[in-house]
């Protein structure tokens, strides 16, 4: 390794070169430390705290074992809880971060391309006309009722600016919204609280397997997105000047609003609706010090899941054993969150 300029150091590894911004670095690997600790601080609340040195034990790096009960507390309901929460996160700021990018909006949602409510009119139509279907259908009604929105905007809003494909993404949400509720006023009392929970945004049935298919959704996404991401930096040159240089700008823009679509399908398939994580993410990245396209998606991801994270655990902790759907604390936290920042940022948007 060998140092280039005060603020970047070089790896070099024979006719391999990586240079590594020493701010935005530091930036990530701070975010990624409060990430571990907040995850390690949400394993010890609920309705039974768990202390910290017995989850260090159960991390197998202390001597203090939890008992039977409180092993089996972590094991099949916290860890699993805490790792979709970040997951999902990840997902939702990633996505947002791409639209934002991709419609030069800074308030462009992945909720505005009405994949949310695609995926939520299939999961939601599941539960209350077939109650007694396994967990593992809803993620993958979800991802199939999402993507097949998503297709459905992008081919009515093809061929046009940003701000045509965000209203009729808008359009096809509300369209979405109208039958769903349709189907709620008309679904028995009995399958209407689970769906209405899920619909709040819930990680409460998080387990292994769904655990295991939001990370193979997040890994997809976001090694897609990065390794697009040299793209995003020559389109900020410009899309003739991008163009010129010998970009596919057309195409790699395609493909990754097709990834955004993934993952935002991917997220709700599996937590429900998870609002303001697309929209504030990105603008909390922002704060974090200027580095490429690529630093800059880590640390929105990582801001992501901590927010997601943070809200569950308090919606779990807060009032327990009464817990609030984790979507509530999100709004309720992320509403004057966006306020604030759209007022501090009023002539960036």
């Amino acid at each position: 390794m060998s140092r280039a300029h005060p603020q970047v150091l070089v790896w070099r590894a024979g006719a391999l070169s990586v240079r590594l911004p020493v701010r935005p670095a530091l930036a990530a690997a701070g975010l990624f430390l409060a990430l571990v600790l907040l995850a390690f601080w949400a394993l010890g609340r609920g309705s039974e705290p768990i202390p910290a040195r017995e989850i260090l034990g159960y991390l197998g790096l202390g001597d203090a074992v939890p008992d039977e009960g409180r092993r089996l507390v972590l094991s099949a309901f916290r860890a699993p809880r805490v790792w979709l929460a970040m997951l999902c996160g990840a997902m939702l700021a990633l996505a947002g971060a791409t639209m934002q990018a991709l419609t030069r909006n800074g308030l462009a949602d992945p909720g505005l391309m009405g994949v949310r409510e695609g995926a939520a009119l299939c999961v939601v139509t599941l539960l209350l006309l077939l109650p007694g279907t396994p967990l593992w259908w809803r993620p993958v009604a979800g991802l199939c009722g999402g993507l097949a929105v998503g297709a459905l905007v992008l081919l009515l809003a093809r061929a046009g600016s940003g701000l045509r494909l965000v209203l009729v993404g808008i359009g096809v949400s509300w369209c979405l919204s109208a039958v769903l509720a349709i189907l709620l006023a008309a679904a028995e009392t009995r399958n209407l609280q689970a769906a209405m929970l899920w619909l709040a945004g819930n990680i409460q049935a998080a387990d292994w397997p769904m655990v295991r298919l939001a990370a193979l959704l997040t890994a997809a996404g976001a090694g897609l997105l990065l390794l697009s991401s040299p793209v995003a930096e020559a389109r900020l040159l410009g899309d003739s000047l991008a163009v010129s240089l010998g970009t596919r700008l057309r195409a790699v823009t395609v493909a990754q609003f097709l990834v955004a679509l993934f993952l935002v399908a991917g997220a709700v398939s599996v937590a429900g609706g998870l609002g303001f994580v697309g929209l504030i993410a990105p603008h909390l990245a922002r704060a974090l010090p200027a580095g490429s396209p690529r630093a800059r998606l880590i640390g929105t991801g990582l801001i992501g899941a901590m927010l997601v994270l943070l809200a569950d655990t308090i919606g779990r902790s807060a009032f327990a054993p009464v817990e609030l759907p984790t979507g509530v604390v999100l709004a309720a936290v992320g509403a004057p969150t966006l306020i604030l920042l759209l007022w501090t940022r009023r002539n960036q948007l």
